[in-house]
């Protein structure tokens, strides 16, 4: 069975989901790397080797709006049985276009992919993250977008030098063109999405992120905030977490001054471990921490801070 895998990359650099990705297609399968764009470097081509990749398909064209990508995609898997994504909004988009095109079953946002009896199964949670669900794929080829953090990178046994596919792909005419390209700076740090710690603030925070910042830095993770800190113009809507904003999986999410809206849980309560600091003890987020401090996020963080910073220089 071949598993394909649409690789995420940044700047010719591979993200940490695509690795995700390749692991949990070598237990399905045959990996191979799909790369749309301009050709990987052979640092690019020797990691996904690494990671089990026996080929990589190459598209080298410049792919602008959604349509052409997923015609590129569906030409570089059109022998794979499974195509792998990770679970981004222009992904999803890209694999919902596909499986209307070739008659796959596809599921988004999952956390796990197996195959039983011939078919492929998928694990997710639904509804606010109240209900965890097992899928079947019944159609011949399987489409999965797969949620960052849910399967742990590791590299092959037997790693591989994946022969490299350069295809050309006849793109349509799309109905849609773009007209103009700005290009926008990456937010600095590890992408909300992809991040193994997500550190949040909301209306507690009273609209200083400062400490937030501090222990999400010292944790090696990412910013989140509530839709509530947002609106208030306190931090940019690219840091919201939430059904509307961005949906995390992180091993950790420390929740700082949030309340715990049904809106913000659905997009973080699938997290591994969950720690919530609120003053207010019936706060619904409690209800969902796996670790709650009632107290002021000014008086809990910089104590959780320099304990951290004491326990690393004492290890």
């Amino acid at each position: 069975m071949i598993a394909a895998v649409l690789v995420e990359h940044r700047d010719g650099v591979v993200a940490q989901p695509s690795l995700e990705a390749l692991t949990l297609a070598r237990s399905v399968g045959v990996p191979v790397a799909v790369w749309l764009g301009a050709s990987p470097s052979a640092e690019a081509v020797a990691l996904l080797g690494q990671y089990g990749a026996t080929d990589v398909r190459v598209v080298d064209a410049e792919l602008r709006v959604v349509a052409h990508a997923a015609d590129a995609l569906r030409a570089a898997s059109d022998d794979a049985e499974l195509v792998l994504v990770v679970s981004t909004f222009v992904n999803k988009e890209i694999v919902t276009r596909m499986a209307l095109a070739t008659g796959a079953g596809v599921v988004v946002d999952a956390a796990g992919a197996e195959r039983i009896d011939g078919h492929i199964e998928t694990t997710q949670t639904v509804f606010a993250a109240t209900w965890n669900v097992r899928t079947r794929i019944n159609t011949e080829r399987a489409i999965v977008a797969i949620r960052p953090n849910t399967t742990t990178a590791k590299v092959a046994d037997e790693r591989t030098a994946p022969t490299v596919t350069t295809l050309a792909v006849a793109l349509p005419t799309a109905r849609e063109a773009i007209v103009d390209i700005a290009r926008v700076a990456p937010p600095e740090g590890i992408p909300l999405a992809e991040a193994p710690v997500v550190v949040s603030g909301g209306r507690g925070t009273g609209g200083d992120y400062t400490l937030v910042r501090d222990l999400a830095d010292l944790l090696g993770g990412a910013v989140g905030a509530s839709r509530d800190a947002t609106d208030e113009g306190w931090i940019s809507h690219e840091h919201m977490v939430g059904q509307t904003g961005t949906t995390v999986t992180p091993a950790l999410y420390v929740a700082c001054g949030i309340s715990g809206a049904v809106h913000h849980r659905g997009g973080m309560q699938a997290s591994g471990t969950i720690v919530a600091v609120n003053m207010d003890p019936d706060a619904p987020i409690f209800d969902i921490a796996d670790f709650g401090v009632v107290g002021s996020l000014f008086d809990v963080l910089p104590q959780a801070i320099e304990r951290i910073k004491a326990h690393r220089a004492a290890s």
